[in-house]
């Protein structure tokens, strides 16, 4: 089957040709549904280049595949049951300076062997995820003692520091993030996420994002809890407590991700509610791939 791959120069270009396709599977492109509306609301934050956005239509013209990037950061994959588009993609996109892809599985498996063959780079899989959704939910078993509250402007240098330690922990290989407490403030105003703190006598222990819209839902992440404070439950209830204020917002669907490697925090957040959907692999192209 011939396959045609259109470039699209804005955000808003690339979601009248690819939305519908896209929210098909609502929960599988909730990422691509996010960093969209991220680019949208943020532009100024791309300081790296602009956002490239790309479809893949078959010969009925039918939308088949859809994909993005904002620079520094890898390659986002749409769900591809048609494989033959990912190769047009890869030709598509051989001669960009990928430091990685993120997609289903398939799609990603497949994307990742034909890249090492046109560009001759080496991949290796960095971290295997899978996608959650929830509609209702779970009022943990154990509730963490303690309640949750919003962000407040006090919180700032907390919040910097654990948006570093997070990423540390969570994706070491990713770029630095620029500026922790530009983004902590950001959260603060409730720009683009939206913030909630575990406090429990007084002291903040865990923290909790909501951003990334998607048509009917969002995104739950990062989500962090120092070290020496975890086992208590206190991420959990959190989570759920966020969960259900999205809910209550008139969201549909809460969304987030979780690292195969840990089935404590699988194995948690379907105790809330949440019920799996799709697994995703992120890949590492390069020499330290």
């Amino acid at each position: 089957m011939a396959f045609t791959v259109r470039d699209h120069g804005t955000v808003d270009d690339f979601l009248a040709a690819a939305g519908e396709f896209l929210e098909a599977r609502e929960a599988e492109h909730n990422l691509l549904f996010g960093i969209s509306s991220f680019v949208r609301t943020s532009p100024e934050l791309l300081t790296d280049g602009p956002a490239t956005f790309a479809t893949v239509s078959d010969s009925s013209g039918r939308v088949v595949a859809a994909t993005l990037r904002t620079p520094p950061h890898n390659q986002v994959l749409s769900w591809i049951e048609e494989l033959g588009a990912v190769d047009v993609l890869v030709e598509a996109l051989r001669d960009e300076r990928l430091p990685g892809m993120l997609g289903p599985t398939e799609p990603a498996a497949r994307f990742a062997r034909r890249w090492s063959d046109a560009t001759g780079q080496p991949a290796r899989i960095e971290v295997a995820e899978r996608i959650f959704r929830l509609e209702r939910v779970l009022p943990p078993e154990r509730p963490a003692t303690g309640s949750w509250r919003f962000l407040e402007s006090g919180d700032r240098d907390l919040i910097a520091r654990w948006l570093v330690a997070f990423s540390d922990e969570a994706m070491p290989e990713a770029p630095p993030m620029p500026d922790p407490g530009a983004a902590a403030d950001r959260w603060i105003a409730q720009v683009g996420r939206i913030g909630y703190l575990w406090d429990d006598g007084g002291e903040v222990v865990s923290l909790v994002g909501a951003g990334g819209e998607t048509p009917h839902g969002i995104r739950i992440g990062p989500v962090y809890t120092p070290p020496e404070l975890r086992g208590r439950g206190y991420a959990s209830s959190l989570t759920a407590a966020a969960s259900q204020d999205q809910l209550d917002r008139g969201r549909q669907f809460v969304f987030l991700f979780t690292d195969l490697a840990n089935p404590t925090s699988n194995k948690v957040y379907r105790a809330i509610g949440y019920e799996p959907v799709s697994d995703v692999d992120m890949h590492r192209f390069g020499a330290d791939a």
